[in-house]
């Protein structure tokens, strides 16, 4: 799972100055099981809230977080490095997640009738109980509450393990949660290493997993829920496509990529990591993305005129660094960046590699960092083919005029979410979720909030 931690403690690191801005001690199996109690019995309670009530704490959460906006983002940019802007926006967006599923989300659980004729089976949707949620650090609070809040609103509760670099902003999540009225054990913080994740895996009172996170760690915890008999969600990693067309709109292309390939220090799962350029424009493509990622400003991180930030771990920067230097070896060109800005920061120049192929490490590997590789297609077929030849299957975006031609890509392309004219986001109106080695199960709209459900049938007066 990546933790930055010595034995006993998780640690945060400032990435722009690698300065320790925060130890947490990891918790014992006394406070495990304190933890998984209160997570309990608060279930036993929460669940038999009337759903209005239960949408109500939800609308309350939106407005505690944006009481605590500004020390929630300075903490996100403290911690990982994300640039100020893009922390405060992300934090503007939980709370609208939150007004949302509170408006919309009821309906959601509402019976459902079936197809039995005199109308007397429904189906229900319960709640299992507490659900283990082992989080990642990219976007330390969007992560989490586009999880927590769809299923809190169904009646478990949650209990989150967050990645150690990151517990400020886990903590804090906690105070706004209390601040809102959720009572004791309805949210949980659990602070402990990769040992009290499987033991609270196997502990009966936890009722399904959810992880945000890496393939390894996905096929661990995976492992682990199976051996237990206990649900899963995983949202893993991505190598996504964007696939700009002869007779796409190439100044909106190129904005789109930039934003989806650079957002974040380019740190996002769902991102424009493949850019396939057909052949007619991939040198117009090409001259206009790498100028636009040249203006991009690098730096500190809470500076507003900031866009790209350090990298949140300098183990992650040297990987980065290594895959770039192996796509190079293996023939590709590069056009900017491909180096560690020197100094104390964990900076890494934007980068664009070019004359990718399908057989180099940036085309099959996910390069979770501020590095865009560009990919000749000979024509949209070919695009297709290289799209969907991958382990992955996160996302992808498609850049044409024709409509009709976007729907029939669309229709060819093994992933989770599909955008057209625009890079990949994840929205509380639609499902986010990926297959292949990039997981199974969906976060957000109604999916997300059944997830952690059980679908129970009801037939009254069966004859």
């Amino acid at each position: 799972m990546n933790a930055i931690a010595h034995q006993t403690h998780a640690l945060s690191i400032n990435p722009a100055t690698g300065e320790t801005v925060g130890s947490y001690p990891y918790e014992n199996e006394a406070q495990l099981d304190a933890t998984l109690n209160r997570a309990t019995a608060a279930f036993r309670a929460w669940r038999r809230q009337p759903l209005s009530q239960r949408a109500e704490r939800l609308q309350a959460l939106a407005g505690a977080l944006r009481e605590q906006a500004e020390a929630m983002a300075q903490m996100i940019t403290l911690e990982m490095g994300k640039p100020i802007v893009q922390a405060r926006a992300e934090i503007e967006k939980c709370a609208q997640l939150s007004e949302w599923y509170a408006a919309h989300g009821p309906a959601m659980l509402a019976a459902e009738p079936t197809l039995v004729d005199n109308g007397s089976a429904h189906i229900e949707y319960r709640p299992l109980g507490p659900i283990l949620a082992v989080m990642p650090w990219n976007f330390p609070v969007w992560q989490v509450l586009r999880g927590a809040v769809p299923t809190l609103l169904a009646g478990n509760t949650y209990v989150l393990k967050h990645a150690p670099n990151v517990m400020g902003s886990a903590y804090l999540m906690k105070a706004a949660f209390h601040k809102a009225g959720f009572a004791e054990g309805l949210f949980e913080v659990l602070n402990v290493t990769q040992d009290g994740v499987s033991k609270a895996i196997a502990d009966p009172r936890i009722a399904a997993v959810t992880l945000t996170g890496s393939v390894r760690a996905g096929m661990a915890i995976g492992a682990q829920a199976g051996a237990a008999l206990k649900k899963c969600v995983l949202e893993l990693g991505g190598c996504d496509p964007f696939i700009v067309l002869n007779d796409a709109d190439l100044d909106a292309a190129v904005q789109a990529a930039v934003i989806g390939r650079f957002q974040n220090s380019g740190q996002v799962c769902a991102a424009a990591k493949r850019l396939i350029i057909e052949a007619g424009v991939v040198d117009a493509f090409t001259a206009k993305f790498v100028e636009a990622s040249r203006q991009l400003v690098m730096g500190d991180p809470t500076s507003t005129h900031t866009y790209v930030g350090p990298m949140a771990r300098f183990d992650l920067r040297d990987e980065l660094h290594g895959q770039v230097q192996a796509t190079l070896a293996e023939g590709a060109t590069l056009l900017l960046g491909g180096d560690k800005v020197p100094g104390a920061g964990n900076y890494y120049a934007p980068t664009v590699l070019a004359d990718v192929t399908d057989q180099m490490t940036s085309f099959k590997q996910e390069l979770f960092g501020p590095v865009a590789s560009i990919i000749s297609a000979r024509d949209a077929d070919h695009a297709v083919a290289l799209a969907n030849d991958s382990e992955f299957g996160l996302t992808a975006s498609i850049f044409t005029r024709d409509s009709a031609k976007a729907r029939a890509i669309a229709d060819q392309l093994e992933t989770g979410g599909i955008f057209v004219n625009a890079f990949s986001v994840s929205d509380p109106r639609v499902a986010f979720g990926g297959v292949k080695k990039s997981g199974f199960g969906r976060e957000l709209s109604h999916f997300g909030v059944r997830e952690f459900c059980n679908a129970q049938t009801v037939w009254l007066d069966r004859k």
